[in-house]
C-alpha cells in the first residue's frame, strides 16, 4: 500500500509540472486579491513535493473543493491511499487498551518536544486517557474523511462499536478538554454527528461558550484567546462540512456576533491562521459584502512577504513546510468560490474506480 501511495507521489509531481493554471471565477474578489491569491497558490504548487503527504493532501483537497481543477484529483487519491493505510492499521491492531496506550505514548513524545502552553495543556489531558488519542484525534478523523469520500473501511461496524462505547460526552462538557483541544473537540462533535454516532454540537457550543465567557477575555493568555478563537471558527468550518456547503448564520449567532464585535482585536492580537479562518467563517456562511470580510483580507494581504511570496508566521519565519495551513487559509480567502459538494463516489465517480485494499463504497 505504501508503493501505492509513492506511486501516485510522482505521477502527481509529473502532472503539476506539466499542467498551467485551471481558470478561475471567484465569489467578490477583487483582481488585487486574487493576484496574491495566487501568487501563493503558484509558489506552494511548485514547491509542493517537498511538504510531508498530510499537508500535501491538506492543500491538494481544499484547492479541489474551491476549484474543481482536475490537476488537484491526484492528490485526493495520495489522500485516499493514506487513509486507507491508516485504518487497516486500526483494524489490525485495535485489540487492547495496550495498543492504545503504546499509540498515545508516541503521541506524546511529540508534545513533550515543546514546553509550550498549548503542549503542556495537551500532554496533562491525554497522558492518562490515550483512548482519546487513538479513537478520537485518529480514527473518528479517518472514518469522517473516507465517509466523504463515499466510501467506508471493510471494518466499519467494528470501527463504530468501538466510538459508540467511548464517553465522548464527558468530553465536550469537560472546560480542561475544552482548554486544550477547542478546535479539536468542534470537529469532532460534527464528525460524530456525521457518522450518525450521537449529535453533541449543542453542548460543546455551550460548554466552550462556559469555558470562555466573553466578558473574561481580559483574563486569558495570548494562547488561551486563540484556543477560545480556534474553537469558534472551527465551528463553522466544521459545520460546512469543510468548504462543502454555506452555513446559516442563524445556526451560530454567538460567533458571528462574537467575531463583528472584537474584529479589530483579532486582526490585532491573533496570528494569521486565525484572521483567515474568521474571514473564511464569513464567507462560508455566505456573508462576503460584511466589513469583517474586507478587513480579515486586508490584514492577510499586508501580511504576506512579497520575496518569500506568502504568509510568515507571526514571528517572521517564512518556512515553507511550517507555513501551508496558514497559506492555503489566505489563498481561500483572498479568492473565495463558492462552497461544492465533492470529491465523491457521485460528483467524481472516475476517482473511485479501482480502491486501496480495504476500503469500499458506503453501504447505505
Amino acid at each position: 500500500m505504501k508503493k501505492v501511495a509513492s506511486t501516485l507521489l510522482c505521477i502527481a509531481m509529473i502532472i503539476f509540472c506539466g499542467l498551467s493554471l485551471y481558470p478561475l471565477i471567484a465569489d467578490n474578489a477583487s483582481q488585487t486579491d486574487q493576484f496574491e491569491a495566487n501568487t501563493i497558490k503558484h509558489n506552494y504548487e511548485q514547491g509542493l513535493f517537498t511538504l510531508s503527504p498530510y499537508k500535501q493532501t491538506h492543500f491538494g483537497l481544499r484547492m479541489f473543493r474551491q476549484t474543481h481543477d482536475p490537476k488537484y484529483q491526484i492528490l485526493v487519491q495520495e489522500d485516499i491511499a493514506n487513509i486507507s493505510i491508516k485504518l487497516n492499521q486500526f483494524s489490525s491492531d485495535m485489540v487492547s487498551e495496550e495498543t492504545m496506550s503504546k499509540y498515545a505514548t508516541q503521541k506524546l513524545a511529540d508534545y513533550h518536544q515543546s514546553n509550550d502552553e498549548r503542549s503542556t495543556r495537551r500532554v496533562n489531558t491525554i497522558q492518562d486517557n490515550p483512548a482519546y488519542v487513538y479513537l478520537g484525534l485518529d480514527l473518528l478523523r479517518y472514518m469522517a474523511r473516507i465517509d466523504d469520500y463515499g466510501l467506508q473501511h471493510s471494518n466499519n461496524a467494528k470501527f463504530r462499536q468501538r466510538l459508540l462505547h467511548y464517553p465522548f460526552a464527558e468530553l465536550f462538557t469537560n472546560k480542561i478538554m475544552v482548554q486544550a483541544w477547542a478546535a479539536q473537540l468542534a470537529n469532532q462533535a460534527y464528525w460524530l454527528k456525521q457518522l450518525q454516532l450521537g449529535d453533541y454540537v449543542a453542548l460543546f457550543t455551550q460548554t466552550l461558550q462556559h469555558t470562555y465567557p466573553d466578558n473574561e477575555d481580559h483574563l486569558l493568555s495570548a494562547q488561551q484567546y486563540q484556543n477560545k478563537l480556534y474553537g469558534m471558527t472551527h465551528l463553522i468550518i466544521a459545520d460546512s462540512n469543510y468548504y462543502q456547503k454555506q452555513v446559516k448564520e442563524a445556526d451560530h449567532p454567538w460567533v458571528f456576533h462574537y467575531f463583528r464585535t472584537h474584529i479589530d482585536r483579532i486582526i490585532s492580537d491573533t496570528k494569521q491562521d486565525i484572521i483567515a479562518e474568521v474571514g473564511i467563517s464569513f464567507l462560508l456562511a455566505g456573508l462576503q459584502d460584511d466589513p469583517v470580510v474586507y478587513k480579515t483580507r486586508q490584514a492577510i494581504k499586508q501580511a504576506i512577504n512579497p520575496q518569500a511570496k506568502l504568509v510568515p508566521s507571526v514571528t517572521g519565519s517564512t518556512d515553507f513546510s511550517h507555513g501551508e495551513h496558514r497559506n492555503v487559509l489566505a489563498i481561500m480567502l483572498l479568492d473565495w468560490h463558492a462552497p461544492t459538494l465533492g470529491p465523491n463516489t457521485t460528483t467524481t465517480p472516475q476517482l473511485f474506480e479501482s480502491l486501496p485494499f480495504g476500503l469500499q463504497r458506503k453501504q447505505n
